[in-house]
């Protein structure tokens, strides 16, 4: 969960050098660098693709722009079925850089360590499309679902099939796997969280079992909860993300068995350190004993998390595995 980033002096001098978030992302060999120096200080057992969700709407014809210290905008759509006809075509070029992002850490990366490329799943995507920045409640795009549930499909329907296209593309540069983030999942009620998270992401998956079968994929629907179990069970991925909301010792008891999750430590357990953290990852490990699991954080690593903190769960994890 965004294993690079402002808790690691290397990357803060790198950004300081680069400039801008957009312009450090479209800069492969910085973004190849940024995915691995989590790796060199590390040694984690997987990277994750060093880049943002929001590189799609921009293949879309969507302005995409970075405001310091406060995160990704959007020129707005309105809500209307004529503003998202109105979308450019498609302009999947822009995502080369990525793809060759891809290809200089996979060419880089130890030969036991995973690569991990993403996408946003629709349904986030369209929120910040829709509202021009990330929301709490995501009332724009909520309203427009129920207002126009056909805008809203052409809109999902048109980020699914770049989606693909672009997961596709980062298979073929040479990621192992892939993961699809729905943020802002937990809005929604559990009929249209049916609709617009789990039918497209159905999609999305059946696309990839097509054109690459073998490559996992893994879902994160963060705040989704109870509805996590439909999920699983609908979606067809290989293994779930799970948040830091999501109680352990409840997933362990409802989901199959032998089906793999990845999380879900709280960010702010790793910030606390100490007694804190030890007591979270005994919970977490207790409850998914015997049950395929990748530890890992309930979200992303905050900027002020102690990299001594980040040390001594590495030492707890390691040690549990050895």
């Amino acid at each position: 969960m965004r294993q690079a980033g402002r808790y690691l002096p290397e990357y803060r001098a790198l950004r300081a050098e680069k400039g801008g978030f957009l312009d450090l992302v479209q800069d492969s060999e910085s973004a190849a660098e940024v995915t691995l120096q989590p790796i060199r200080r590390f040694g984690f057992d997987a990277a994750i693709l060093f880049s943002d969700i929001l590189m799609i709407p921009r293949a879309l014809g969507q302005d995409l722009w970075f405001v310091s210290g406060e995160g990704p905008r959007l020129a707005p759509l309105c809500d209307t079925r004529q503003a998202i006809d109105a979308l450019g075509p498609d302009n999947l070029s822009v995502l080369d850089p990525v793809y060759e992002t891809v290809r200089r850490v996979a060419a880089a990366l130890p030969a036991e360590t995973t690569f991990l490329g993403f996408a946003g799943s629709p349904w986030t995507v369209a929120t910040y499309m829709i509202a021009g920045q990330g929301s709490r409640e995501q009332a724009r795009a909520r309203r427009l679902a129920y207002a126009d549930p056909g805008a809203m499909t052409v809109l999902i329907d048109r980020i699914a099939d770049a989606t693909i296209r672009y997961l596709l593309g980062q298979i073929e540069a040479g990621v192992d796997a892939v993961q699809l983030f729905d943020s802002w999942s937990g809005s929604l009620s559990p009929e249209q969280f049916e609709r617009w998270v789990v039918a497209p992401t159905a999609r999305i998956v059946g696309a990839l079992r097509s054109a690459a079968p073998g490559t996992p994929i893994i879902g994160f629907p963060k705040g989704a909860g109870g509805k996590i179990a439909a999920y699983v069970r609908e979606t067809g991925i290989d293994a779930v993300g799970l948040d830091e909301t999501v109680d352990p010792v409840w997933a362990a008891a409802t989901l199959p068995a032998d089906f793999p999750v990845q999380g879900n430590l709280d960010p702010l357990a790793l910030v606390a350190g100490g007694e804190t953290l030890d007591h979270a990852v005994d919970r977490i490990l207790g409850a998914f004993r015997g049950r395929p699991h990748i530890f890992n954080l309930g979200h992303g690593i905050q900027q002020d998390t102690p990299i001594a903190h980040v040390e001594r769960l590495l030492t707890r994890i390691r040690g549990e595995r050895a």
